[in-house]
């Protein structure tokens, strides 16, 4: 019980330094099951993991953290929502120390006025920019196109 509430504390420290969410803002970590691996240094989130820091929300079946390099991988049905901010993928690969992620299979980013899905997408949390690759599919009211790429600023409700 003592090394759970070890590992937890240590991932909230982690996801706080991580976040652009203010100090103030304290993350709740949860999922059926928690481990740490010594061999590889990686903790191991198995199980409806659900990760909220302020207004984002991150789901997944399975997530590793490394805390040396400040990465998080996390796979099985992801969703992360923020605000009015509503992305799925099959996977994500979280950069922690350069604000990024990068999710792959059958992404989708939905907000009230706009849908893109794609292949790929590249989502950075400090210019909130996320950039869509591969197979890119464009609603935006009426309207919809295809691309090779676009990018999208989730603060300002505009395509780049």
């Amino acid at each position: 019980m003592k090394r759970n509430a070890l590992i937890l504390f240590i991932l909230f420290s982690y996801l706080l330094a991580c976040s652009a969410v203010p100090v103030a803002a304290k993350p709740i970590i949860t999922a059926d099951t928690t481990y740490y691996d010594a061999d590889t240094g990686l903790y191991l989130l198995k199980g409806n993991v659900r990760v909220e820091v302020g207004s984002r929300v991150i789901t997944a079946g399975q997530a590793k953290v490394s805390l040396s390099s400040m990465e998080v991988w996390g796979s099985d049905g992801i969703t992360l929502t923020q605000d009015s901010i509503y992305l799925t993928a099959d996977s994500v690969y979280v950069y922690g120390t350069q604000h990024k992620a990068v999710l792959s299979g059958g992404v989708t980013l939905s907000q009230p006025d706009i849908t893109i899905t794609a292949d790929t997408a590249d989502y950075n949390w400090r210019t909130k920019l996320g950039t869509f690759t591969g197979n890119v599919q464009v609603t935006q009211g009426p309207d919809t196109w295809s691309a090779d790429s676009v990018t999208y600023n989730t603060k300002t409700g505009t395509l780049e």
